[in-house]
């Protein structure tokens, strides 16, 4: 009976100072860097043992990842970095506070932006640039809806998560709120009408134990 564990980093400094953040590379708070390891001290008392552990390619992901890893003693196991593990792409959001966004277009608008499927968010009017994404021939977005990043995503849970799951593999995951939304989507077969309802709160790990044909047999907040 194969195991996967998800969890979003833990708080980052655009989520102290309430920021659109996206693919922009932010680091930890010190608060951030607690929950990390109260959050692997939570795995570790369930004597789980990895496979691998996937992140992204964002520092406040892998730092979470590494503190993690250190907590629960698996150093050793294979870690997997990839770009479709990336928050969504916030667009011309990005780096403005999300109070006064409310304040300029009210908390309806607001809402459809930060929690619908298919909205996309205002735009950039220029694409980024950054080698980190040049050597794999990716282009970033401009931004992207919450159907977008699902996307790109679950690829990746198709042929790098999924079959070693199959093969009885526990598998860790450590990536950020928006694309771990996206998976649990997915993986729960959640309505679009139903999404915005769904949270992913920082540093707390969910656990999903499958059957053999990957049906979820249980799902549960880890504590």
């Amino acid at each position: 009976m194969p195991t996967l564990v998800i969890m979003r980093h833990g708080e980052s400094q655009a989520n102290r100072d309430n920021i659109f953040t996206g693919w922009s590379d932010v680091s930890l708070t010190d608060k951030g860097v607690e929950q990390a390891h109260t959050a692997g001290k939570v795995i570790a008392k369930s004597e789980l043992q990895f496979d691998d552990v996937h992140t992204s390619f964002l520092k406040r992901a892998i730092i979470t990842t590494n503190i993690v890893l250190d907590e629960i003693g698996q150093n050793f196991i294979p870690e997997h970095k990839s770009w479709r593990l990336n928050e969504r792409h916030y667009g011309g959001l990005r780096g403005k506070n999300k109070l006064k966004v409310k304040e300029q277009v009210g908390a309806k608008q607001l809402k459809i932006w930060r929690r619908s499927f298919t909205v996309v968010p205002p735009l950039l009017n220029k694409r980024d640039e950054d080698s980190r994404y040049d050597r794999y021939g990716v282009k970033i977005p401009l931004g992207e809806s919450l159907e977008m990043a699902q996307r790109r995503l679950i690829p990746y849970w198709v042929d790098e998560i999924a079959p070693r799951l199959l093969d009885g593999k526990n598998q860790l995951i450590v990536a950020h709120g928006s694309t771990l939304r996206a998976l649990i989507k997915f993986l729960e077969n959640i309505s679009d009408a139903d999404i915005p309802n769904v949270e992913v709160p920082n540093g707390k790990p969910i656990r999903y134990d499958f059957d053999q044909n990957l049906n979820i047999i249980s799902k549960s907040f880890m504590e």
